[in-house]
C-alpha cells in the first residue's frame, strides 16, 4: 500500500471578504498522478499555491508526512525543495543560462557544490530533451522549451511531489504536446504529481485520480474513467459536457 504524502484537512482561503477555497479535504499518496480540473476562478491554482506555501491558508491544515506545514515555523524553502512547483509562466531567471537556471536552487537550497549541481542539472536537461540548449538564455527559447527547462529545474531539486499549475496554458498549441510528453514520462516513472490542467484528454488518460472543483469547493473526485464517463455531480456533468462539445 502506498504511503500518504500530503493530506489537507478543512482548508479554507480568503482574500479579505472574498472566500476562494472552502473546507477542502484532499490527500495524495506516493505515485499518485492527481489532475485538478474546473473552470477558471474555481480555486484550483489557489489550492496549489497553498500546497506550495506561496499562499497561507486562512484555516485548516496541510499535513506533509503527518506534519502540519501550514504552521508558521515551517522552513518554506526546504519544504519547497521536496514539494516543487512548475508554473504557467515558467518563472525562469532571464539573466541566467539554461544550465545556471537548473543549478542555482541546488546550490542555494540544497547546499550542493557547483560540480555536483552541474552534473544533476545536465542529467535532467537531457531527460527533458533540452541538453543542446544549456548555454541559451530563456529569451532565446520557445515557450515549450522554457517549460521543459522549468520542469528540469524542478526535478533537479529531487522533489518527492511535483505540482504543475496549468503548465501548458501559456503555450502555442503546437508546443503543448512536447510538454505533455515529458509529464507522461514522469508519470510512467512513478513521480507523485498534482496537476491543475485544462488538458482533459491528459487528465483522463494519464492521471489515476481526477478532482473537479467549482466555486472554491471540491464537487467530485474519483477514478478518471468514472469521472469522465459517469460523473455523479450535476456541476461535473455540465462542465464535462461543455468540454466534450469543445
Amino acid at each position: 500500500m502506498s504511503e500518504q504524502v500530503i493530506k489537507v484537512n478543512h482548508l479554507s482561503k480568503a482574500f479579505g471578504k472574498h472566500v476562494v477555497l472552502r473546507d477542502i479535504d484532499f490527500s495524495v499518496s506516493t505515485g499518485d498522478v492527481t489532475c485538478i480540473i474546473g473552470s477558471s476562478g474555481s480555486g484550483k491554482s489557489t489550492l496549489l499555491r497553498c500546497l506550495n506555501l506561496l499562499e497561507t491558508p486562512t484555516t485548516g491544515e496541510i499535513l506533509y508526512h503527518g506534519e502540519n506545514i501550514a504552521d508558521a515555523h515551517t522552513d518554506a524553502p526546504a519544504y519547497r525543495a521536496k514539494v516543487g512547483m512548475v508554473f504557467q509562466s515558467f518563472n525562469l531567471f532571464n539573466n541566467m543560462s539554461v544550465l545556471k537556471n537548473c543549478m542555482i536552487g541546488q546550490i542555494k537550497v540544497m547546499k550542493k557544490d557547483a560540480e555536483s549541481a552541474k552534473a544533476s542539472a545536465l542529467a535532467y536537461l537531457e531527460k527533458v530533451g533540452m541538453a543542446p540548449y544549456i548555454n541559451a538564455k530563456p529569451r532565446q527559447l520557445s515557450g515549450g522549451q522554457k517549460q521543459r527547462v522549468a520542469i528540469a529545474r524542478a526535478l533537479a531539486m529531487e522533489p518527492e511531489v511535483l505540482l504543475f499549475d496549468e503548465p501548458t496554458s501559456a503555450l502555442d498549441p503546437q508546443m503543448v504536446g512536447e510538454v505533455l510528453d515529458v509529464m507522461k514520462q514522469l508519470a510512467s516513472e512513478g513521480l507523485t504529481m498534482i496537476i491543475v490542467t485544462h488538458e482533459m484528454a491528459f487528465a483522463r488518460d494519464v492521471s489515476n485520480r481526477v478532482v473537479y472543483m467549482a466555486d472554491g469547493v471540491i464537487e467530485e473526485s474519483g477514478d478518471p474513467a468514472q469521472i469522465f464517463t459517469n460523473p455523479q455531480n450535476q456541476k461535473t456533468k455540465e462542465f464535462l459536457s461543455r468540454f466534450m462539445r469543445g
